[in-house]
């Protein structure tokens, strides 16, 4: 399909499809306890059956036009993701994602998926808002936003019930025209 290069150190954003599903589940395995500490993405997929439902979910969310889910991969391995939800191309705005295994941190790769992921939805898509939701806890995915030139638009306080906690959410958001200048001066 397709494998986007994300620079020299052997990253790749692919397609994040049905028939990983035992791929995805050993990453999930690897990283679960990290993944999910804010999250419960992927928390049912606890065998192939579970890993193929939550993959088949986002490609019907693909093929309807509302969500998109893409690996990616270091050295030909399944470390992450990238996704976006609530895509609304009439409204033109959607929400942006990810997640990681704990081998997959420190290395830049969800900012530079993001960073293909966002153009597409700016430049083939027409969107005109990307948001950002995250915990307001969990500072690599609040450093992401950050890094994405994106403004921080306020917090929902304690609006997110996760493992018997109630947690701030952040919402930061990107227009079209301040990623187009923000590009222009890179």
């Amino acid at each position: 399909m397709y494998a986007i290069s994300l620079g020299d150190d052997g990253a790749e954003l692919r397609p994040l499809e049905t028939w990983h599903a035992e791929e995805f589940l050993a990453h999930l395995e690897r990283g679960r306890e990290f993944i999910n500490r804010f999250v419960p993405f992927g928390e049912k997929a606890t065998d192939v059956a579970g890993a193929r439902e939550v993959l088949q979910r986002h490609a019907d969310g693909r093929a309807a036009d509302t969500s998109s889910l893409h690996g990616l991969w270091l050295d030909g391995r399944l470390v992450g993701g990238v996704l976006f939800l609530n895509f609304d191309a009439a409204r033109g705005t959607c929400e942006a994602g990810c997640w990681l295994e704990p081998a997959g941190t420190g290395r830049g790769l969800v900012t530079r998926a993001m960073r293909v992921l966002i153009d597409w939805a700016f430049e083939e898509r027409g969107m005109h808002r990307v948001e950002w939701i995250a915990a307001a806890g969990n500072e690599p995915s609040l450093n992401v936003a950050r890094r994405l030139g994106m403004t921080r638009d306020g917090v929902l306080r304690q609006s997110y019930p996760h493992r018997g906690e109630r947690h701030d959410m952040e919402i930061w958001s990107v227009l079209a025209p301040e990623w187009r200048t923000a590009r222009h001066e890179r």
